[in-house]
């Protein structure tokens, strides 16, 4: 596995006995994105789809952050 920083900043990537590919956000979620839904450990079958997926968490914690904060989400 490359570099973990280089692979996807802010995540720790974890690869498991049986060879699925997990990542854990080093920081926790703030509170309203926690609430909104957003998952702090993810898991895929490669690391195109877990790129993917940890970029869908990002999303949705930004986007709770921009509802809370009243901004105008497009």
């Amino acid at each position: 596995m490359t570099d973990v920083e280089s692979t996807i900043p802010g995540w720790r990537l974890i690869l498991s006995d049986t060879g699925r590919l997990w990542a854990s956000r080093e920081k926790p979620f703030c509170a309203v994105a926690f609430h909104a839904g957003a998952e702090r450990t993810v898991d895929a079958d490669n690391l195109a789809a877990l790129r993917a997926e940890t970029e869908r968490q990002e999303t949705i914690a930004r986007q709770a952050r921009q509802r809370a904060a009243g901004q105008v989400i497009s």
